[in-house]
């Protein structure tokens, strides 16, 4: 993606208004929580990509009781967007475990369109 690209996707994001919601807590440990199904696709794609470069990196937590999980109507370019989730997520590795900003992008079918993770 161009770093116009990239500009434009952060402009559209805060332009446009968005719905949010913050995903309520489920029973259970963490560990045995079952994620939303727009959380599971995030994950489940982020840990792909990342275990692709990064082998170390076994699992992916994402902190979904504090995630803000928001619905919207807005395109990047001509590719709509309908979800975005914000939160805090941990890669599991062997060494420490840090907390980093997550960010994902959902478009049409639930399709996940964009993962990013960020040191805090």
């Amino acid at each position: 993606m161009t770093r116009f690209s990239t500009a434009l996707l952060i402009a559209t994001l805060f332009a446009l208004p968005a719905i949010a919601q913050t995903a309520g807590p489920t029973s259970g440990a963490p560990a045995e929580k079952t994620a939303s199904p727009v959380v599971a696709a995030c994950k489940s794609s982020a840990l792909k990509t990342i275990s692709a470069t990064d082998p170390d990196i076994k699992d992916i937590y994402i902190d979904e009781d504090g995630a803000t999980i928001a619905t919207a109507e807005t395109k990047v370019e001509d590719t709509p967007i309908t979800r975005i989730i914000m939160g805090e997520a941990y890669l599991r590795t062997d060494k420490s475990d840090k907390p980093r900003r997550f960010l994902c992008l959902i478009g049409e079918e639930g399709k996940v369109l964009l993962t990013f993770f960020t040191a805090r």
